[in-house]
């Protein structure tokens, strides 16, 4: 039985070595050495990053790519809240990382409400979406300096309607970049 348990740890060993030896050859594989281009203006980079900030295409402007998760604004909110939902974590992340890799790059965080409420009332809690939207931003990287918030408060609505599809409607925060 001994003898068995070592002969099959042998061949185990045998095997595991096999598996970690590399057979590929590196050597004469094509690189190529692009330069990331300063994304100062809301240009492109020149390379393509999979992270979903950087344009993915040559003079793409992944701020207007519609495949872009830049390309999405607003992170809306529930009822009389200013938490930032987890479903719009990646967004504000996804912003947030091409502030900090474009350093001269600004923007405007605005806040919103529904109609309900008094004006006073509204423009605080749309002022406490944009800053809570702005704090998260800061956390993931950017810098407190590109970003200016404001609140309009239920004074521009996206919906008109008076219901509950158009009160999520209005109950968020919109992300406009300089220059937009």
């Amino acid at each position: 039985m001994l003898r068995f348990l070592k002969v099959g740890l042998m061949v185990l060993s045998g095997i595991l070595v096999m598996g970690c030896a590399s057979t590929t050859d590196h050597e004469g594989a094509p690189v190529e050495d692009r330069p990331i281009a300063d994304n100062a203006g809301g240009a492109s980079t020149s390379g393509a990053s999979g992270d979903g900030v950087h344009g993915q295409n040559l003079g793409t402007d992944p701020l207007k790519d519609p495949a872009n998760i830049l390309s999405r604004r607003s992170v809306f909110f529930a009822f009389d809240s200013y938490v930032v939902e987890d479903e719009y974590r990646g967004l504000v992340e996804a912003h947030a990382q091409y502030l900090a890799a474009n350093p001269t790059a600004r923007m405007t965080l605005q806040g919103h409400t529904d109609e309900r409420g008094t004006h006073e009332y509204n423009l605080a809690l749309g002022q406490r979406r944009a800053d809570a939207v702005k704090r998260l931003m800061v956390l993931l990287g950017a810098q407190d300096s590109q970003i200016e918030t404001i609140s309009f408060g239920k004074e521009r609505p996206r919906n008109i309607e008076s219901n509950e599809i158009a009160w999520a409607e209005n109950r968020r925060v919109d992300v406009l970049y300089l220059g937009e």
